[in-house]
This record gives structure tokens, C-alpha cells and sequence, in this order.
């Protein structure tokens, strides 16, 4: 009896035991204090903020003059109203579909074959063990990224030259060709000497981003993987290559995007009347019929018609990345 009634003292409902109050949760700091607490780390954004407010919104108010005929005396308000006219005109226009197979044609083909090349340098270069020579590599192919547009054309076209080329000279000599060919008058030629030359000035400066990449791929992993006996192909192959693969995938995704931004300014420098018919692109038609025959609004909408499309294109190409590698840029 004893042990009875003292199991049932010990015994006591859970419904009778005092909870203890609940402590209140601290409040959360106001927005502000935040931004005065990282007022060092917020100074740094905010240029950053303002050079894109002015120069990449502020100026989207002028695309109203794609929907009208803008007049320079009358202003973007005063000038009359058209519509979609101007869009109208370009798509019906006889030179729309030269263009627009120039200018897809170029960057696909660009895309095809330039896009891979700097990963390969970059996985390439990272292999050499020779710090010396590796920074020699890596300072050379830097350098024509900084070597003015005007200036490499011209290295382009001497080098291509009929008459004292280089490369006219080796083919004449090795018997590949009987006499001189001038390049850069032949249309059928234009496509992949453009397309060379964009390479060789890019290629070094678009590995930076894929040698940071590697750089922060974990070491540990490639000492198991020596550990373990694989090669250095197999390593790069089944270590690098994945780890990298958020940065190519994010790269691929802005170069489908740039499908229809060609560049004006390399074009024009080895554009002449006779490549016309392979190097007339959206870019160069726009810049000879809108600036300089001053057809302002019809330049605009041109221009908004192609980052319509280059949006779709991003939004595409985001949308079948992430279907197929699970990766994608949002």
C-alpha cells in the first residue's frame, strides 16, 4: 500500500505543471539601422547603382521615338505618332532577310566555334605546372583584348593583304595558291575571317573567368583523384569540367542571347562594297540608315525589336539549360 500511494504523489497530470511564459522574441532591427550598420559595404554599391540608373534606364525614355517620326526641332513629345510603322518597314524591307542571315549566320557560327575555345585554354593552361611560362601564355593572350578595334582591323587586313600579306606569301610559296588572293574582297571569305579575328582578340580575356572558376575548385579532390590513380585528362574531365560547369552554363546562356548583337565596330572596319553581300549586318544596316541618313526612330525600332528578341532568347535558353542540366541563371 505503501509503494502505491507513493507512486501516486509521485504522479502528477501534465494539465496542473505551471508552464513558464513564453520569452518574447527580439525585435528585428528596422531597415535603417541595417543600412547604417553596413553604410561602408552600401557606399560601395551605390555608384554602381547610379552609373546603371543614368545610363541604361534614364535613356529608355527615348524609345518612344520608335513609334513616332521623331523631328529634333519638334522634341520626343511634339513629333506625330505612327505606331508600329517603323517596325513594319524593316520586316518588309528588301534587305531584312541579308541581314538578318548575316547576323545569325555570324553568331551562331561564333558561338558554335568561338564559345569553346576559351574553356579549352583555360583548362589547357591551368594543366602547364611551369608558373613562368604560364603567366608568359596568359599575358600574351591578354593583349589583343586591349588592342583598339581600329587598330586590329588594320592588323587584319595587312596581314590578309594581296600584296605584301603574310599569309598570301606562304600559300603562293608552298604552292597552294598561284598568285595572290585579296581576302577581303571575296564575300564567301568574310564570315570566318571575322570570326578568326574575334577569337584571337577574346579568346585570353574570356578564359579570366573560367581560370577563376578552376581556381576554386577544392585541391582535395584532385589529390584523392591522384591517390586513386586517374590521369590528368581524367581528372579534368570528371573534376574541372563539372565543377566549372555553372560558369559555362551561365556563359552559354548570354552568348545565346547575343545572337543578334553582332557589333558595328569590327564589322565596319573589314566591311567593303565588295563583302557587302556576306557583311551587311542589323547592326551596320542600322548605324548607315539610321545615323547616318539621321532616320532616328527607324534606328530605334530596330534596335527594340532586336533586344525583344534577344530577351526571348535569354528566357529560352535559361529555360532549356535548367531542363537539361538543372542549371540555369534565375
Amino acid at each position: 500500500m505503501q509503494n502505491v500511494q507513493s507512486t501516486e504523489k509521485k504522479y502528477v497530470r501534465w494539465e496542473n505543471v505551471k508552464k513558464p511564459l513564453r520569452s518574447e522574441s527580439p525585435k528585428k532591427p528596422l531597415r535603417w539601422d541595417k543600412l547604417k550598420a553596413q553604410l561602408e559595404i552600401q557606399s560601395m554599391v551605390w555608384p554602381g547603382l547610379l552609373f546603371l540608373l543614368l545610363f541604361a534606364y534614364v535613356p529608355m525614355y527615348g524609345l518612344l521615338i520608335a513609334f513616332k517620326e521623331y523631328d529634333i526641332f519638334l522634341g520626343i513629345y511634339e513629333s506625330p505618332w505612327v505606331g508600329l510603322e517603323h517596325f513594319k518597314e524593316f520586316f518588309i524591307d528588301t534587305n531584312f532577310f541579308k541581314v538578318l542571315r548575316n547576323t545569325i549566320a555570324i553568331n551562331l557560327l561564333g558561338l558554335i566555334i568561338g564559345f569553346p575555345i576559351p574553356i579549352l585554354f583555360a583548362l589547357m593552361l591551368n594543366e602547364i605546372t611551369n608558373m613562368w611560362f604560364k603567366k608568359w601564355v596568359q599575358t600574351i593572350s591578354y593583349l589583343p583584348h586591349f588592342i583598339s578595334v581600329v587598330v586590329f582591323g588594320a592588323l587584319i587586313m595587312n596581314v590578309l593583304s594581296p600584296t605584301n600579306g603574310i599569309v598570301n606569301e606562304v600559300l603562293v610559296s608552298v604552292g597552294i595558291l598561284d598568285e595572290p588572293l585579296n581576302f577581303m574582297g571575296e564575300p564567301n571569305y568574310f564570315w570566318g575571317i571575322y570570326i578568326v579575328g574575334e577569337i584571337l582578340k577574346g579568346m585570353g580575356w574570356g578564359a579570366i573567368l573560367y581560370f577563376s572558376a578552376i581556381a576554386g575548385v577544392d585541391q582535395d579532390m584532385y589529390e584523392a583523384a591522384t591517390i586513386d590513380g586517374a590521369t590528368r585528362f581524367q581528372k579534368m574531365r570528371h573534376i574541372t569540367v563539372p565543377s566549372i560547369m555553372g560558369t559555362i552554363v551561365i556563359m552559354f546562356i548570354f552568348a545565346v542571347a547575343a545572337l543578334l548583337n553582332t557589333g558595328a565596330e569590327q564589322v565596319l572596319v573589314l566591311q567593303n562594297a565588295l563583302n557587302l553581300e556576306t557583311s551587311e549586318t542589323i547592326d551596320t544596316y542600322v548605324y548607315k540608315l539610321g545615323l547616318r541618313n539621321m532616320r532616328y526612330s527607324y534606328s530605334t525600332a530596330v534596335g527594340l525589336a532586336k533586344s525583344i528578341v534577344a530577351v526571348l532568347l535569354l528566357l529560352g535558353a535559361n529555360y532549356l539549360s535548367k531542363k537539361v542540366t538543372n542549371k540555369g541563371l534565375f
